[in-house]
């Protein structure tokens, strides 16, 4: 006898010749004809498209469980407010996304303002391993970008799509070198290892959970949270910088780079793993609390 969720889940087969080639043209299609339109209009059509539609999205109700849990003293009316910035937030990151490899990060272009560049160029300057860090707030597609116009070489960690297709679709139209972008798991992890040792610079949303990560404190709650940017910092002793994009409205923002975090020392690797890590995620914190509908509630930060 066949079980219900077996019916629901979608074979090998189905995938492999289905559903991921659909997702694949579906995610092209998407992509031409946002770049057919001016950045722009594509971040006011995908932010109206994804507000309209988002909130109403069964997905929608985690994003509220967890502002919920965050912020118990706010009313119903504001939660909703978030929620909805929050769609109109990812819209535009949808649609902006065709157009980010055509806008000037060298400093020169109006729309994007940057903040503490001089930390790239310290890192740039110091001929050791580097490493930057950041969450899914506002347009971060922004960060891997600003570091080459400023002289620094940046591999890239990034989730790859469960579709094949569509995450190489992706990977061609963000318009970055192949090796700059690295896929996590194993793999990924090996060759971040071999780009540490050999004094490169990565960067990484630190903001999802992970199933076999740390506890580390997020919003005066125990957070799973991914130890490797500990583990390598304190390995390489090499500098950590913290890195924010705001929207600042449309398809405008600030980049902010901050002078590298102090690194633990006690001489115990785990205590240390852990306070780098509460330190991180007290930065990411901040950042949320001050633009709360710029960050991506649909992750189950907590387990739920």
């Amino acid at each position: 006898m066949v079980r219900v969720d077996e019916r629901l889940t979608p074979s090998p087969w189905h995938k492999r010749f289905i559903t991921w080639p659909l997702a694949g043209g579906a995610t092209w299609l998407g992509i031409r004809l946002m770049e057919m339109l001016s950045i722009d209009t594509a971040s006011n059509l995908g932010g109206a498209i994804a507000r309209t539609i988002g909130p109403k999205l069964s997905v929608s109700n985690r994003a509220r469980r967890n502002l919920r849990d965050c912020f118990p003293e706010w009313e119903d009316a504001r939660i909703q407010a978030v929620v909805r910035e929050m769609w109109d937030n990812l819209g535009r990151v949808a649609g902006e996304f065709p157009h980010m490899r055509h806008l000037d990060l060298s400093g020169g272009d109006p729309r994007v303002e940057v903040v503490g560049v001089e930390h790239i160029h310290a890192l740039r300057d110091d001929g050791e391993a580097g490493i930057f860090f950041s969450a899914h707030l506002a347009n971060w597609e922004l960060l891997p970008r600003m570091a080459e116009p400023n002289g620094v070489k940046l591999h890239n960690v990034y989730r790859a799509m469960n579709a094949p297709l569509a995450d190489k679709v992706l990977r061609q139209s963000a318009g970055r070198h192949e090796d700059e972008l690295i896929p996590k798991g194993p793999g990924g992890a090996m060759r971040l290892a071999r780009i540490m040792r050999n004094k490169g610079h990565i960067a990484m949303l630190v903001d999802q959970k992970l199933n076999e990560g740390i506890d580390a404190p997020f919003f005066d709650r125990p957070a799973k949270t991914a130890p490797a940017l500990a583990v390598f910092a304190l390995k390489y002793r090499c500098p950590v910088v913290p890195a924010r994009v705001e929207r600042l409205g449309g398809a405008r923002f600030r980049v902010t780079f901050w002078p590298p975090i102090p690194l633990p020392d006690t001489g115990d690797a785990e205590a240390d793993t852990l306070s780098l890590m509460t330190e991180v995620n007290g930065w990411i914190e901040g950042w949320i609390r001050e633009t709360p509908g710029q960050w991506l509630w649909l992750h189950r930060r907590w387990g739920k």
